[in-house]
């Protein structure tokens, strides 16, 4: 397979993360610690199975032993570059560049091992001034790239050759995406979510987004949390309840159909429920309407008024309200803040 093609939804790929002196351990930790829990984390989370594939994640540095990162935090290298057979994807995060920077022999060893790489198939991605070294290396002669405002100037400068445009997020820098860049340090967040969509499905970028609130946090919590009811009790009557409304949730008076089928009166049922779930009956299949209506918003172009009456409600201004009480924002708001992940590198 040619590594630049994207993998299927249930391959690993191996990623590595290039150190050098004074990198960032801040984009560094943090893009490590969500690739790591690409496939895994969303099901210790919420017991469901999510069937993706995994990130096997190196740190590697032409610096093998006493790598200190920006503010002398001390980094562990997992291996050498020489130690690294090509890895299907290659993430430079920011180096704080001082200004009386001089490249030394880790900037030359690492040049080298990147055009090594790329021409092997690896695919490289930068974060914030992470692109200076891509630049340095030519790949990036005749294409754009993006960069921290701060020293677009000095790339222009020194690299005259590459296409600097400081004002996109992610810049994609050639046809086969086999070199990204994304801007300021912040933006690792951006290139986390386009990796794991373009390597792993929108899906589980949707679901890396809300474990870790990615992107923009300022509607506070609501729109991340999935409205996941608990089945984790002893009452066989009423696990048999959940099963069913779960895929009759849009039904008309869907509480009176689970008391029926449960073979209780309305108003022991109801009671039951309550002490197994820990919601009121039509709490919960409000929670599975609203929750299939996130859904609904993240994946498909349909009017806000026809996923409401897919999920079970025909008055629209009633599920807009359950909606912002449920989700802290508008069915509006949310749709543009998931399917904006859907445009990155786009």
């Amino acid at each position: 397979m040619n590594k630049t093609t994207v993998p299927s939804p249930a391959d690993e790929i191996n990623v590595a993360l290039l150190v050098l002196p004074n990198t960032s351990a801040s984009v560094l930790f943090c893009l490590y610690d969500v690739l790591i829990s690409v496939g895994t984390m969303w099901t210790k989370i919420t017991q469901e199975e999510t069937n993706v594939g995994q990130c096997n994640v190196k740190i590697v540095s032409p610096v093998t032993k006493g790598l200190m990162g920006y503010g002398n935090i001390p980094i562990h290298i997992d291996c050498g570059l020489n130690a690294n057979a090509a890895p299907d994807l290659i993430i430079i995060p920011d180096i704080v560049l001082e200004p009386d920077f001089e490249p030394g022999v880790e900037w030359t060893r690492s040049i080298d091992w990147l055009q090594r790489m790329h021409e092997q198939g690896s695919v490289i991605t930068t974060v914030c001034t992470g692109s200076v070294l891509l630049a340095a290396s030519g790949l990036l002669d005749g294409r754009p790239c993006t960069s921290h405002w701060s020293v677009a100037n000095m790339i222009r400068q020194n690299y005259p050759k590459v296409i600097v445009e400081e004002n996109k997020i992610i810049q994609i820098g050639d046809q086969d995406h086999s070199l990204v860049t994304a801007g300021g340090s912040a933006s690792w967040e951006e290139l986390a979510l386009y990796l794991v969509r373009r390597y792993f499905g929108y899906e589980e970028a949707s679901r890396i987004c809300k474990m870790f609130l990615l992107a923009d946090r300022s509607d506070g919590q609501l729109p991340f949390i999935p409205l996941v009811p608990t089945v984790d009790h002893e009452d066989a009557v009423i696990s048999e309840c959940q099963l069913w409304i779960a895929d009759h949730y849009a039904i008309d008076n869907p509480v009176s159909h689970m008391a029926a089928r449960s073979k209780l009166n309305e108003r022991t049922f109801k009671r039951r429920f309550k002490k197994a779930t820990g919601y009121r009956p039509v709490e919960y299949v409000q929670t599975l309407r609203i929750e299939e209506a996130k859904q609904l918003l993240e994946t498909t172009s349909d009017t806000v008024d026809e996923v409401a009456l897919s999920v079970g409600y025909e008055d629209s201004a009633f599920f807009r309200r359950l909606f912002r009480r449920l989700a802290g924002i508008s069915p509006s708001k949310y749709r543009q803040k998931f399917q904006t992940i859907r445009q990155l590198g786009t």
